[in-house]
């Protein structure tokens, strides 16, 4: 079972490990050389690498047996996203999905789906939910896609953490990173967001065994109206296990438009977002739904391409859609400050469908509010 993972990624030449941060740039003979070696033993070049970049010993071991090699795509994608199914354990209120419907694909259509991210070069692969480890096809999901040599994300509210089985697979095959969200750092903050008794419990129990673990752990602390007044027991929380976190204060609407979930937003802690200064979605990155349909991104998702029926040949328009989607259009066409804008056409679409208030997204709004 490889540690190691050859790739190209974005026009240049990677080396990366599952489980770890950072990684190497390779020259491309270099690569090229490591895609040659199939029957070699670690050159000592590359147990050099592994030593000072991971503290790890690979010396005289089997080249195959450590490391994957990627293999070039024409079609240019590093990066993916995927929603496997949008049912959760929780009803949080603050949920951008809105409906909770435990449906999906078949575990051949995810395999399937998976071998296309693959080969269109899909490395740093987010797998997310509604809960990704409520899905019966998690683990043999996630299994296929490591076995790809995909650096994996796993978005979680961390309830699931304590299983065995799940942790038998994350320490055999290491995610890259397991992105736990929290929602309070006591019981009954928790457990009102979530609008599920004994959250808090799960939470810190799975947290508790994925940290015995060892797991690559990120929180993304989530401040709504419910918990504001505990931002900082959270950050302190997550202070004190080690953690690193990030700090989330801005809700959206959700993928249908609804703006009930704006409701959840305390206004003391609306932070104004910076300028949107452009993204690759839909040209190096894209974003798979349940049912495996391809959108540009989680937010843009109109023109979705169905990767089971249209096989990677349907990407090919992803990159037209998304320039389309990020045209300013509506109330948003000939704004003076779009130069300067803190969201994206899509994400501006959702609010503007929500009927949200401008200070939520706009600067116009808050020019009005000042």
């Amino acid at each position: 079972m490889h540690e190691l993972i050859a790739s190209p990624f974005l026009g240049r030449h990677v080396l990366v490990r599952p489980g770890s941060p950072g990684g190497l740039l390779l020259p491309e003979a270099t690569y090229d050389e490591l895609r040659a070696a199939t029957d070699h033993v670690v050159p000592g070049w590359l147990a050099d690498a592994a030593r000072e970049q991971w503290g790890t010993d690979v010396a005289g071991r089997s080249l195959p047996e450590l490391l994957v090699v990627r293999q070039p795509s024409t079609w240019g994608y590093g990066k993916a996203s995927w929603e496997i199914n949008l049912g959760c354990n929780y009803k949080c209120k603050h949920c951008y999905l809105g409906l909770k419907v435990n449906s999906g694909m078949p575990l051949d259509d995810k395999i399937r789906c998976l071998d296309i991210m693959s080969e269109a070069g899909v490395l740093w692969l987010q797998v997310t939910g509604g809960e990704p480890t409520v899905d019966k096809d998690f683990m043999p999901s996630y299994r296929h896609a490591w076995d790809h040599g995909m650096m994996i994300t796993v978005s979680t509210n961390g309830s699931l953490l304590w299983r065995e089985n799940l942790l038998a697979m994350l320490r055999e095959r290491p995610p890259y990173r397991v992105t736990v969200s929290m929602y309070g750092a006591t019981k009954r903050s928790y457990d009102e967001l979530t609008q599920r008794d004994g959250a808090w419990d799960l939470f810190m129990q799975g947290m508790g065994a994925a940290r015995r673990a060892g797991l690559p752990l990120r929180m993304s602390v989530i401040v709504t109206d419910d918990n504001g007044d505990e931002e900082q027991a959270m950050v302190d929380l997550c202070e004190q296990w080690g953690v690193d976190y990030a700090v989330f204060t801005n809700m959206t609407p959700t993928i249908y438009g609804g703006g009930e979930v704006l409701t959840a937003q305390s206004k003391e802690h609306l932070r104004m977002r910076k300028p949107f200064g452009g993204c690759n979605a839909g040209h190096t990155f894209f974003h798979m739904d349940p049912h495996g349909f391809a959108t540009i991104c989680k937010i843009g998702r109109d023109d979705q391409i169905s990767l089971p029926q249209e096989g990677i040949d349907g990407l090919a328009r992803l990159g037209d859609i998304a320039d389309r989607l990020m045209l300013r259009t509506g109330g948003c066409s000939g704004c003076q400050l779009s130069g300067s804008c803190t969201v994206c056409r899509p994400l501006a679409k959702h609010y503007q469908e929500a009927k949200a208030p401008l200070a939520s997204y706009c600067q116009h709004g808050t020019t009005k509010a000042n």
